[in-house]
């Protein structure tokens, strides 16, 4: 294929999107957050909004950053589990159910259940890591297996196991009672069964006594969620004849890349937190840019501030998102002196005031180092991006416009076995 660029990247800020804010004079955090390098990208190239959730689809992050790389969630999704399988290196049989299990915390409470904590304080990926295999040795044999991932984030899969069960994200639940959703479980008995030694195992386990004895929460419990069995990719150079990369900390997007047939860069520091290494994560895909076309570079940290609810979290980490990660890699590309695409997006709402995702078009920009055009009074903020005509409806659509070609139309054989996965770890 022939490109209108050389160099392609794309930047997301995960969860940066929010609703205006009566303690911020009823502005968003994107508004207030100091921004001058996406304010630059909207005043000099495209902004508009663009629909990441489908209709019907929950507002997920698996599901919108699928749309962002090109992919439509209503033909290449099916479930979360299965992408950060990828990511991890497991292997599974296309009759497996893969579930994203997190550690969190618990309480219980005269027959009710309550969620304390979606990620178990954010616990550290060694304490974590020490918990799954402590149990995995309890639990794990012909139809269930556990694997260790960063932090809360872990995976849980069921050779064999249904996939029709109805599961939420604990992220959707925090403070609230989970009574009914965690009773959901009982319907799986063998499901039940394990998630009820794991409460038994993880109450007197050294982790989690060291915790309490620190004041930090214990991860007293699983929630699986996410489930789904494996899909069926197209690669990215099948689509695009392209070379691409992806930067990312959590599994979710390093799964999606494998999936896509990405190079999966590790970067020392990156945490999927509030503390990861931003600069580090630029000047890993500026490395890659040396021999990719096209480079992704997901930061969470936005989304956990949202999370957490803690409006001045989001704002440091969009900041540090804009100086330490679109700037660098602004100053980088121009250096380079070949034509470039910059593509800066969120990839849904995570509203501080509600605590996990919320639906709805978010704004993105599209800068083109060859285009003249560009809108001189922009910034980059949902409000702006509302005054644009550009309205993506079918959020997989952006990567063709970004890109400017059309993928190739091809034919997926559903029978025929995927290529192994690599583990995006051992890369």
């Amino acid at each position: 294929m022939d490109l209108p660029a050389s160099k392609y990247v794309i930047l997301i800020g995960d969860g940066m999107a929010d609703f205006p804010i009566d303690d911020l004079g009823g502005k968003t955090v994107l508004e207030v957050a100091r921004t001058p390098a996406m304010d630059r990208l909207a005043r000099l190239g495209e902004l508009g909004r663009v629909l990441t959730i489908p209709e019907g689809f929950p507002p997920g992050s698996d599901v919108a950053n699928m749309s962002l790389l090109g992919y439509s969630p209503e033909k290449f999704y099916t479930g979360r589990g299965p992408l950060e399988a990828a990511a991890m290196g497991v292997q599974m049989n296309p009759e497996d159910v893969a579930f994203r299990c997190n550690l969190v915390t618990l309480r219980f409470t005269e027959g009710r259940v309550y969620m304390v904590d979606y990620s178990a304080g954010h616990i550290s990926s060694e304490e974590a890591r020490i918990l799954i295999n402590d149990l995995s040795l309890l639990v794990s044999g012909r139809s269930f297996e556990l694997f260790a991932g960063i932090s809360y984030r872990h995976l849980l899969l069921w050779r064999g196991g249904p996939e029709g069960i109805s599961t939420v994200p604990p992220h959707d639940l925090t403070g609230m009672d989970v009574t009914e959703a965690w009773h959901i479980y009982e319907e799986e008995p063998l499901l039940y069964e394990l998630l009820t030694k794991a409460i038994t195992f993880f109450h007197r386990h050294s982790v989690n006594e060291k915790r309490r004895a620190e004041g930090k929460l214990p991860a007293n419990a699983l929630w699986p969620w996410g489930q789904g069995r494996r899909p069926l990719f197209a690669t990215f150079s099948q689509l695009y004849d392209i070379d691409s990369a992806v930067v990312a900390a959590v599994d979710l997007i390093r799964g999606l890349g494998v999936c896509a047939g990405m190079e999966v860069i590790n970067v020392p520091g990156a945490t999927g937190y509030l503390d990861t290494n931003y600069r580090a994560k630029a000047d890993a895909a500026l490395r890659a840019l040396k021999e990719k076309t096209l480079v992704v570079v997901h930061v969470e940290a936005p989304d956990e501030a949202g999370h957490m609810g803690d409006v001045r979290e989001k704002i440091r980490a969009i900041e540090r998102f804009d100086k330490e990660v679109v700037g660098p890699v602004m100053d980088g590309l121009r250096d380079t002196g070949v034509s470039y695409r910059i593509l800066v997006a969120t990839d849904h709402y995570t509203p501080v005031s509600l605590k996990t995702h919320s639906p709805g078009p978010v704004p993105y920009v599209i800068y083109d180092s060859s285009s003249t055009n560009g809108n001189s009074d922009a910034t980059f903020n949902e409000p702006a991006a509302e005054q644009s005509p550009v309205m993506i409806k079918e959020g997989y659509k952006l990567m063709q416009r970004f890109i400017g070609v059309a993928p190739r139309e091809l034919e997926l054989d559903t029978k025929k076995k995927p290529s192994e996965y690599r583990s995006a770890r051992s890369s």
